[in-house]
């Protein structure tokens, strides 16, 4: 299947880059080994406006600078010291919005998956995103790299349709206050891999 060009993630609409994005592939190519996923659930950040974005408040830091950048690029981070997080970076330079993939329906690769997770049972492998990271090889190696390149793009996969797709709200961003509530998390309906409301 096709990369994605760096036109996709340029669209402006965070929210609609996020359900674009279910149905699509996340490939990643460690040390000449594939492994990839369908994406299944995924959520929306708002950049400046959004209190529980990295970047709200126009707040630019070493880490956030990579979501300044126009769209097409990976941002990549340690939460709670354990767990790593992919986020695609969306909109123009020095918009700096981004979706987390949260879950994967695994396709290719899948014993290297089971390999990087400690042969932890399939069913858990993919459907969260710290889970979804290990299993991928995803770490702070691949922050900032283009969606474009040979270490981590998305392929086209399905589209899919709007009465197929679940909305509901972010998982762990109470601090943000009203934003908490927004409806910015997406997911393929009656998905087994969807995290099922879970944190990482």
């Amino acid at each position: 299947m096709a990369k994605l060009k760096a036109a996709f993630y340029r669209q402006h609409d965070v929210t609609v880059i996020a359900k674009q994005l279910l149905g699509k592939i996340l490939v990643t190519d460690i040390n000449g080994v594939r492994t990839a996923g369908v994406i299944v659930e995924t959520e929306a950040y708002a950049g400046i406006g959004d209190r529980a974005s990295h970047a709200w408040n126009n707040r630019r830091t070493k880490r956030t600078e990579v979501m300044y950048r126009p769209g097409g690029f990976a941002y990549v981070y340690l939460c709670y010291g354990i767990h790593y997080l992919f986020n695609v970076v969306t909109n123009m330079e020095d918009t700096p919005h981004a979706v987390l993939i949260r879950a994967l329906q695994p396709v290719d690769g899948i014993d290297m998956m089971q390999r990087r997770y400690n042969n932890k049972p399939s069913a858990k492998l993919t459907a969260g995103p710290g889970s979804l990271c290990k299993a991928m090889g995803i770490d702070a190696a691949l922050n900032g790299e283009s969606l474009t390149g040979k270490k981590v793009w998305i392929e086209t996969g399905q589209d899919i349709e709007e009465d197929d797709i679940t909305v509901s709200t972010r998982v762990g961003v109470q601090y943000a206050g009203e934003d908490a509530y927004l409806p910015y998390r997406f997911s393929i309906k009656n998905n087994d891999w969807v995290s099922k409301g879970k944190g990482l």
